[in-house]
């Protein structure tokens, strides 16, 4: 039979079945879409979770959190006296350390500017903060080892603290209150986007170490350190060192666990790995599997209609098409209508993963690898769900079919 005729008699097949195919397509529609948007995301976010890890936890990195604290949170309930002191120790006594900076952060605080009110992220730090964390200013100047050293009441603060508080108005020299204290505007932080915990750092104030921890917070202790080591691959021993010291000034036992949480490159690594198996290999699979579920509805409406379509099968065998030609017929007819639900879920998809991705910063996310994965699974499925309807219809009897 002529393979163009058989494609056209496929087509107006699925035009005359509305109900299943629309099934059908529903089934690969959604599983397209949704590995589409599975997979765009997760990569879109693995980017943005790589870059962020590199900017807070470079290789020559070690973050000191005091007791319960969370990466970049504030100091938890049980958290331990970790303070100015302990680390300007381990300063002194491991010579591996370049430089370093205290922090101090208030999780949110009120914020106020004229009429204007804002909760933001405040975090206390050194003059040293700047390279540390590898973030400056976009305008203004960052305060000096003067300004820590006076208690200065001065302030940097995020694009989107800067909108929130003086909207067009330029915020330099501006003045904001945070709490009861007044600071005055020095410059405008660079941008950041969201960290790992999904939190917007734009929107947050930086202000002298000793001014958060003498004015606004009236404490002694710091939450969290983060030290350079010059040499990287010094890291893990520098790392015990700064344990060893640490246990020492805190006067913790052999048999107690630390008081404290140390956090290296090594950590890091491990804890990306883990997150990117997670993105790369499980949702993916997750996403399959809505496919695979569409597969089976697909071929199942299809065994249906072949019990619904005996006397057609019978007919066409009966006045010259071959076995070959009936099984094509079912495996092009579920194949395309399957392909046609699966390429509208892969725009869909691709649509819903920008549109996420907007919202969470992570930039442009569509990219060939979803889209051509999602078309060959598609094909794949397609292809897969016809073989088992098309055999039963070419396994039919042409006289039985025509009883």
């Amino acid at each position: 039979m002529n393979n163009g005729r058989l494609v056209r008699h496929s087509i107006r097949a699925m035009a005359r079945y509305k109900l299943r195919s629309a099934f059908i397509m529903l089934g690969s529609f959604i599983g397209a879409a949704a590995l589409t948007l599975v997979v765009s995301v997760g990569e879109g976010a693995e980017r943005k979770m790589l870059a962020t890890v590199r900017q807070l936890f470079g290789a020559s990195s070690i973050l000191i959190m005091a007791g319960g604290t969370q990466i970049l949170g504030g100091s938890g309930a049980n958290a331990a006296r970790l303070t100015l002191d302990d680390i300007e120790a381990i300063a002194e006594q491991v010579p591996e350390v370049q430089v370093w900076d205290p922090q101090q952060a208030i999780a949110g605080a009120s914020v106020r500017h004229d009429g204007a009110t804002a909760t933001a992220r405040v975090l206390g730090e050194s003059e040293r903060s700047e390279e540390v964390w590898q973030r400056g200013v976009t305008r203004g100047d960052y305060f000096d080892a003067h300004a820590v050293k006076t208690t200065e009441r001065v302030a940097l603060i995020g694009i989107t603290t800067a909108k929130e508080l003086f909207g067009a108005e330029d915020p330099i020299d501006g003045e904001i209150q945070i709490g009861n204290v007044p600071f005055r505007v020095i410059g405008v932080l660079e941008p950041f986007g969201t960290d790992l915990h999904g939190m917007d750092r734009d929107d947050e104030i930086i202000v002298p170490i000793s001014t958060m921890m003498r004015r606004v917070m009236n404490v002694d202790t710091i939450s969290t350190a983060k030290l350079l080591v010059g040499d990287s691959s010094q890291v893990d021993q520098a790392s015990k060192d700064v344990a060893r010291i640490l246990r020492e000034r805190h006067a913790i036992p052999a048999s107690r666990p630390n008081d404290f949480t140390l956090i290296t490159a090594t950590k890091v690594q491990q804890m990306v790995g883990r997150m990117q198996k997670i993105m790369s290999l499980y949702l993916p699979l997750v996403a399959g599997i809505a496919l695979l579920v569409a597969a089976i509805v697909a071929a199942t409406l299809m065994l249906a209609s072949v019990n619904e379509r005996i006397g057609e099968i019978g007919l066409r065998r009966a006045v010259g098409a071959r076995i070959e030609d009936v099984q094509l017929q079912f495996v092009i007819e579920t194949a395309a209508t399957i392909v046609v639900g699966g390429l509208i879920g892969i725009v869909a998809g691709s649509v819903i993963a920008q549109l996420v991705a907007n919202r969470f910063e992570l930039g442009v996310v569509i990219s060939w690898r979803p889209v051509l994965l999602g078309v060959i699974v598609s094909m794949v499925t397609g292809f897969l769900a016809g073989v088992l309807p098309a055999r039963r219809a070419a396994r039919l009897d042409p006289i039985e079919a025509l009883r």
